[in-house]
């Protein structure tokens, strides 16, 4: 079977990870990247020996191209997304999805017309942690499944990232930036959801950068910055989630599955490993430490879901980090914010499968 090959737009920060992947598969090569600033094309492919830096432009029209990773900021998602498929090109795009449902929906159907496929990050669902939590409930260790709770709380990227504006822009954010990784991971383990509702609030309209090189510069906040939910699964399950940019400090859990025999403890959804707690009724907690011996390691990083769409299209089956499940995340990251806005519950119309486990290395 021939090498899928593939091409990078955007060679920001999470570039590298991407990069990364060329050494981790035998079935796909990175042959060509693209930036809106061609200096950092040309550095990225001269650190990772990729043969072509160029415009976007010349990316998308090179016929040998086949498929290509959009890690542009979240407000180009869509476009470029549909970019790539006009010019008879599948597409994987960092997270979110897209900015609007519209655009998302525009997306799928272009995608749907051509074709040609669309996934959408985030793929740390697929690490050791989460799958074995994942067969945990699956083989019904704590029985059937009642309640979750997800918290994502910090005090924002201002401290951190060195161009941190965007994620106080529409499609940045709490919820936009780090809900997939919690909202994926809890529809891989528990299937989609079917209601919405919640409070939103922007707690502070300007916030100051303390990271480099921008220090001190003012950002104007465009969205909101807690959230605090209740949903609840099709299974019947209940979940509680909090996001927020706002908390100096705090004791919370990342994510914790409640079921009729017991709970899981289930590692940060921003990763791919950790450990997961089983603790079944007054029994001692069991321990599932993925370095450890007896249990599976994928030792993935991201773009093993990229990876995974890209085998899928080889072998006709269906990739996990799928547009449907994409879109379902996406819808319901929107429906947390209009519950707040309309004081309602948000009936999800949006659904989506299971993503398959991921059971041996690809």
């Amino acid at each position: 079977m021939n090498k899928t090959k593939i091409g990078i737009i955007g060679c920001g920060n999470i570039s590298n990870a991407y990069f990364g992947t060329n050494a981790n598969f035998s079935f796909f090569d990175i042959t060509a990247c693209a930036d809106l600033n061609i200096e950092a094309a040309r550095a990225k492919a001269a650190q990772w020996n990729i043969p072509k830096a160029c415009s976007v432009d010349e990316l998308l029209a090179d016929p040998e191209i086949e498929f290509v990773i959009n890690l542009t900021i979240p407000q180009a998602h869509g476009p470029v997304m549909l970019q790539c498929l006009e010019n008879g090109k599948s597409v994987y795009t960092e997270k979110p999805f897209t900015v609007t449902r519209d655009e998302a929906q525009k997306i799928m159907a272009l995608a749907k017309e051509k074709g040609l496929r669309v996934g959408s990050a985030p793929d740390t669902f697929l690490g050791s942690g989460h799958q074995t939590a994942r067969r945990l409930i699956d083989d019904g260790a704590i029985g059937e499944p009642i309640g979750a709770s997800a918290f994502m709380v910090g005090r924002g990227h201002e401290h951190w990232h060195p161009n941190p504006e965007f994620y106080y822009k529409v499609g940045g954010g709490p919820m936009f930036d780090m809900g997939p990784y919690y909202l994926t991971d809890l529809v891989q383990l528990l299937g989609p959801v079917k209601s919405v509702t919640g409070y939103a609030k922007k707690s502070f309209e300007k916030r100051t950068i303390t990271s480099q090189p921008l220090n001190g510069k003012e950002i104007d906040v465009e969205i909101p910055t807690h959230i605090a939910g209740t949903f609840q699964f099709g299974n019947g399950a209940i979940g509680t989630l909090t996001m927020s940019f706002d908390v100096w400090s705090h004791n919370l859990p990342c994510l914790e599955i409640y079921g009729t025999k017991g709970s899981i403890y289930i590692p940060d959804p921003n990763g791919f490993g950790g450990k997961v707690v089983l603790k079944r009724g007054w029994n001692e907690p069991e321990e599932f430490n993925i370095e450890g011996e007896g249990e599976q390691k994928l030792e993935y990083g991201r773009g093993v879901g990229m990876a995974d769409m890209v085998q899928a299209i080889q072998e006709g089956r269906q990739h996990r980090c799928n547009d449907e499940l994409a879109y379902h995340v996406l819808d319901l990251m929107h429906a947390f914010h209009d519950a707040s806005d309309q004081s309602a519950v948000i009936q999800i119309e949006s659904t989506c499968e299971r993503p398959a486990p991921l059971t041996q290395p690809l």
